[in-house]
């Protein structure tokens, strides 16, 4: 998800956007999960700047993106429900993706194998004859690219070390 909040001063901004990530806590604790459980990807403070007539800061603008990696399905739907009603977030994206591919791909290859003899006992007996050992087997699998969202609020965001200020994410995963 992505936690946006605009401000007229950088505090007041941090504060909301701080606000919104406890909510966050919140939700996840109630859903019986760990804060451990999300990762944030950066936090930045740009300004939003008006050109016409002449350049002025307009407001502030604290943003970070979490990121929450669960392996019980079954807390997704809540959760994304609870966020949405908290109204926290800009956007929120729901994607998955297997933790071990190779081991899910033997297990498939193995179903899909167990599947096609069956079919072809069935097809043998059928027409009176009697199933020989394998001759020829292939293994195609199609993965789906995994898109990444580029970070590019590092470059220009606030980092611990540059303002000093403790951010209200300390007790999640940080991400390499």
């Amino acid at each position: 998800m992505n936690i946006s909040v605009q401000d007229d001063s950088p505090q007041a901004a941090y504060q909301r956007a701080s606000k919104n990530v406890d909510q966050v806590r919140q939700v996840l604790g109630a859903n019986g999960l760990d804060t451990k459980v999300a990762t944030v990807g950066f936090f930045s403070v740009p300004t939003d700047v008006r050109v016409e007539p002449k350049q002025r800061v307009i407001g502030y603008r604290v943003t970070t993106d979490v990121t929450l990696k669960l392996k019980d399905f079954s807390k997704i739907g809540p959760i994304t429900q609870q966020l949405a009603e908290a109204n926290v977030s800009e956007t929120q994206t729901l994607n998955y993706a297997l933790e071990n591919m190779d081991e899910a791909k033997n297990r498939a290859v193995e179903d899909a194998y167990r599947r096609a003899r069956n079919s072809a006992e069935t097809v043998a007996r059928a027409s009176g004859r009697t199933l020989g050992d394998l001759s020829y087997a292939s293994v195609d699998t199609f993965e789906n690219p995994r898109i990444v969202m580029p970070r590019d609020g590092a470059r220009h965001g606030c980092r611990r070390a540059q303002c000093g200020r403790s951010f209200p994410t300390e007790d999640f995963t940080p991400r390499p």
